[in-house]
């Protein structure tokens, strides 16, 4: 839903061409929110707030910035799922039905720990009249993104990166956040890949006041595991959550419909919210690449549950075509590169959902709460071995024992190169190294990377800190894995979810990030959360009565696997060697693509080394190269 954007002058001057201002950065998030835009300025010119809108929850009332009969006014990003009852509990006549308007009423009687009050995915910027303070907000997981940089005494922040390049003196790559590009392909702990520009953290506040911009936490996860009850009772509170967690992501005053991979984390939210919708309102959506054979079309699956549940379901062919015709809007909506090829999949699925709904469900999250990637089972194997070698290992609740995980190994079947390579050196380390070593990508394009144009900054070290995190167990290796994954890959794989589907006007709702459910799901034990190296185990078990067996059951699920190594070695081969060996690609500061392109033939099935590099190049194109076009449009006129 939405956009946002503002500015605050840092010591309460007027800030030069503010309206202006405000105007470019509503052009620059246009796309996100076809359906209005709004501006407010103060009338001191100390402040302004800018909005394009996606109506989903009170179509005629719910326009943007919104103001307080104080004098307060907010623009805001996102959906507040809980706004019925926090209306009810504060106890207050609204003039809207918006969600939007709780949040004014909410920061009137709890200040800033109004956040803490709100379930559901936002971003918003709030101005305080009486304290002539700007306090912004992102939820818990990161869900909605929000972006700020501090420029000639004025604070800019916005919902994509974009927004704030005109008000950059130069457009340069951020040293820290490309390395830690290099080893994981995407950023950590608020980095980003512009210099000058930084992400306010999931589950941080913010406040501008008095001149100085003040950053804190309001919310963490604890994995303090629950020891005293059963298998069952896990189960059944984990329905309970799923249930009530649906039931709120559902509401909204336009049609909503889903992603449906066929995988088992869509699938269980597509089945829920067919129980809750109105018969014949939910609309799946799916994308298949079936030229490119079987390992590329999941989409009988899909047509299975489809069929089980009775629902409608759209399905995308896409092809190398749609590559090379799409990919640099991918790139340019992306803000940055960032994760995996699957980006490229999700913005062809959101292109085809966009056509017949505003709103849709997404499964994502439900591999790094309940332990859903392979690595996790290579990883575990290896500390199993190194535990009964040692005499160290026990069964106690925070293992998986050794003798339990070794029927489950016949999943690593297809995953032998991957172990070859992880024990080649290395084995028996201590578990933060080995597991970095399962995730980090930069041994493979060390020779391709300018190294003495960098600083000596080392990613290895903000990485442990959170692998190390005193909210997680330390006999607990699979709920460090884990957490690793929550605070750091799901962050970017959110940027993903939310920028694929906004490129379209659509919002995307994820209900495996419902909090009470994930502060719930972090107190199960590994051994049954991940019982016998069985992979999702819990979640499986619980939801097993939603779904058909086949997806249930299944072993062989990947991800939304793109035949991107495919297309690179064949139809999109000369595209990528022309971009790769252009004059411009070969002048870059730290990257020499003539080394990347000597590798593309070699790349693996399901390698992304081709992929960060191209993604690299191509954001360079788009926002290094063109930084003048930004810089200018704060010149032109708002016609122009």
């Amino acid at each position: 839903m939405c956009s946002i954007a503002g500015a605050v002058s840092l010591d309460l001057r007027q800030i030069p061409r503010l309206q202006r201002a405000m105007e470019v950065m509503n052009e620059l998030q246009a796309h996100r929110g076809p359906d209005g835009e709004g501006i407010w300025t103060h009338p001191s010119g100390v402040a302004g707030l800018a909005h394009r809108r996606l109506s989903i929850i009170d179509i005629a009332g719910g326009a943007q910035p919104m103001a307080d009969e104080g004098g307060n006014w907010i623009c805001f990003n996102g959906e507040i799922y809980n706004f019925i009852e926090l209306r009810a509990e504060l106890g207050v006549s609204c003039r809207t039905t918006s969600d939007t308007e709780v949040i004014l009423h909410a920061y009137r009687k709890w200040g800033e720990d109004c956040v803490s009050h709100l379930t559901g995915m936002f971003a918003f910027a709030l101005w305080d009249e009486e304290k002539q303070r700007l306090f912004c907000a992102r939820d818990r997981f990161g869900i909605k993104p929000f972006y700020y940089t501090v420029q000639e005494g004025v604070f800019y922040f916005a919902s994509e990166m974009k927004a704030l390049l005109p008000f950059l003196p130069a457009v340069k790559t951020d040293q820290k956040g490309f390395q830690e590009y290099l080893m994981f392909q995407f950023c950590l702990n608020g980095n980003t890949m512009f210099e000058g520009i930084r992400e306010l953290k999931p589950a941080h506040r913010l406040t501008v006041e008095r001149g100085v911009c003040r950053e804190r936490r309001y919310w963490q996860v604890y994995y303090h595991l629950d020891l005293n009850h059963t298998e069952k009772y896990f189960e059944e509170r984990l329905r309970e959550c799923f249930r009530r967690s649906v039931r709120y992501h559902v509401r909204s005053d336009v049609p909503v419909g889903g992603y449906v991979s066929g995988g088992v984390d869509s699938s269980i939210i597509a089945s829920l919210a067919c129980q809750v919708l109105p018969e014949g309102e939910f609309m799946g959506f799916t994308g298949k690449f079936s030229r490119m054979g079987r390992a590329y079309d999941e989409s009988a699956y899909a047509k299975e549950l489809a069929k089980a549940k009775g629902f409608r379901l759209e399905e995308l062919e896409i092809t190398s075509d749609d590559f090379l015709n799409q990919i640099e809007r991918v790139v340019y909506h992306l803000d940055c590169p960032v994760a995996g090829p699957g980006s490229f999949s999700q913005y062809m699925i959101s292109s085809l959902a966009a056509r017949h709904r505003k709103v849709v469900l997404g499964g994502q999250g439900g591999d790094e709460i309940f332990g859903g990637y392979t690595r996790y089972l290579v990883a575990y194997f290896e500390q199993c071995i190194k535990g009964a070698i040692e005499g160290t290992a026990d069964t106690g609740d925070y293992i998986v024992t050794y003798e339990s995980i070794i029927p489950n190994l016949v999943s690593l079947r297809s995953y032998k190169p991957m172990l070859r390579e992880f024990w080649s050196s290395g084995l028996f380390d201590d578990p933060d190294k080995r597991y970095l070593s399962l995730i980090n990508r930069a041994p493979k394009i060390a020779d391709c990377i300018r190294w003495e144009n960098l600083s000596d900054y080392d990613p290895y070290i903000t990485y442990r800190e959170i692998f190390a995190a005193r909210n997680v167990e330390e006999k607990s290796y699979f709920d460090r894995m884990t957490h690793l994954d929550f605070k750091t890959l799901l962050p970017a794989l959110l940027q993903v979810e939310d920028r694929m589907s906004m490129a379209h006007g659509l919002e995307s709702r994820v209900p495996f990030l419902d909090h009470e459910l994930v502060e719930f799901a972090a107190t199960i034990p590994a051994n049954v959360k991940f019982k016998n190296g069985n992979m999702k185990h819990v979640l499986r078990h619980a939801m097993r009565e939603e779904l058909p067996a086949s997806i249930m059951e299944r072993k062989d699920k990947m991800g939304f696997t793109t035949p991107f190594t495919e297309w690179a070695k064949n139809e999109a081969h000369d595209y990528i060697a022309d971009i790769l060996s252009s004059e411009r690609a070969k002048g870059r500061e730290f990257i020499d693509n003539r080394k990347v392109l000597e590798k593309i033939n070699n790349e693996s099935k399901f390698g992304r080394n081709i992929w960060g590099m191209l993604c690299l190049e191509l954001w360079q194109r788009q926002f290094h190269d063109k930084a003048r076009h930004y810089r200018e449009m704060l010149d032109a006129s708002a016609a122009g």
